[in-house]
């Protein structure tokens, strides 16, 4: 997982291969550009802006328990909601292919 401090300690339990950056959110154009579709879990700002990043290059992004965005003319904005984990996956999957993207081998980031 690419990490946004100098320690790879701080990464999360689920992480295999901590990548320390010292980057803090900086680290995000990284990790959203490397990466086929993208999996939003819970509600913090530096998820807020993965989000957004991510829309703006144009990757799908799949919602699990985050952000409900709405554009300020009313229109929602297209994230794909997901209810489980597995449904997640799931879903940046078919979302990725669909896109014309995803055709690499999967590579998991946390």
């Amino acid at each position: 997982g690419l990490l946004p401090g100098f320690e790879a300690r701080d990464a999360n339990r689920w992480v295999r291969v901590p990548i320390v950056t010292g980057m803090d959110q900086a680290r995000n154009v990284i990790l959203v550009r490397s990466c086929d579709a993208v999996i939003a879990v819970g509600g913090r700002y530096g998820t807020l802006s993965e989000i957004a990043l991510a829309l703006k290059l144009g990757r799908p992004v799949v919602g699990l328990g985050t952000w409900r965005l709405v554009q300020p003319e009313g229109r929602r904005v297209p994230l794909l909601i997901a209810r489980t984990p597995e449904d997640a996956v799931a879903r940046a999957l078919r979302a990725a292919r669909a896109a014309g993207r995803g055709r690499r081998r999967a590579r998991w980031l946390v």
